[in-house]
């Protein structure tokens, strides 16, 4: 008979603790997005990234509205970015302005790739290759979202990756003309020349040109560039050399 009453009372604390399961585990299906949204954003400040991300996928997948996962997205984006995994960031802001082109958030996507190549140009010699990638991305954002809202901003940092992109061939081209390649340094030379007609460096890029024909024993060619020199940039400091040499 105790046997019985032991059974029948086991079952019942059973059946009690499997209620008290099923309600715990009922009210943590509950889904609101923008509660998972502000708990994602808590985790990603706290530096706990892979969490804040299962939680911003599940609003992703579950957000039958569409209302809350493109926000989703962007978080996983920011996420990878503060993370300092930058290739992956970038491939998730590729990917928004893919899913979601007309979003009001598109441009702050497409922003934030080409900022992402841009703080990583650390100087001329390195960074040229980051500029030219920074550059392209920009001039998109300036193309696709012609109203985005960093306008301002976005030009000073083209204006910053022409400086580096051009400081990256202008070393290239003293590099061959040190090295006595006369005919690569004047390659290098003319495109610097040609593609960024407003680098603060065009005058001493001539006078290398120049310089560079001396070396080939190409007297006239020489002496077209020290007069272009001369006629273009009569306050530069290599103007009194060119003059001697052009005669």
């Amino acid at each position: 008979m105790k046997a019985i009453h032991l059974i029948h009372f086991t079952l019942i604390i059973f059946f009690l603790i499997s209620s008290c399961s099923k309600k715990i585990a009922k009210r943590e299906e509950v889904f609101d997005p923008e509660k998972f949204i502000a708990k994602a954003e808590k985790l990603i400040s706290d530096k706990e990234y892979e969490e804040a991300r299962k939680l911003l996928i599940e609003v992703k997948n579950r957000d039958t509205t569409k209302k809350y996962a493109p926000l989703a997205h962007l978080k996983i984006a920011d996420s990878y970015i503060k993370e300092e995994e930058l290739d992956r960031g970038i491939e998730e802001y590729r990917r928004f302005t893919e899913l979601y082109p007309d979003n009001r958030f598109a441009s702050y996507a497409q922003y934030q790739i080409a900022m992402s190549y841009f703080n990583q140009i650390e100087s001329p010699d390195k960074g040229s290759g980051t500029a030219q990638k920074a550059l392209k991305e920009f001039l998109i954002l300036k193309e696709r979202y012609p109203r985005n809202p960093y306008k301002e901003t976005v030009e000073l940092r083209i204006e910053k990756c022409r400086n580096v992109i051009a400081d990256g061939e202008f070393y290239v081209g003293e590099f061959y003309y040190k090295k006595g390649s006369f005919n690569a340094a004047i390659k290098r030379f003319l495109g610097l020349f040609e593609s960024f007609p407003e680098y603060r460096r065009n005058d001493e890029v001539l006078f290398l040109i120049g310089k560079s024909y001396e070396g080939l024993k190409q007297k006239d060619q020489a002496k077209k560039y020290f007069k272009i020199l001369v006629e273009r940039y009569p306050h530069s400091k290599f103007v009194t050399e060119a003059k001697r040499r052009s005669h």
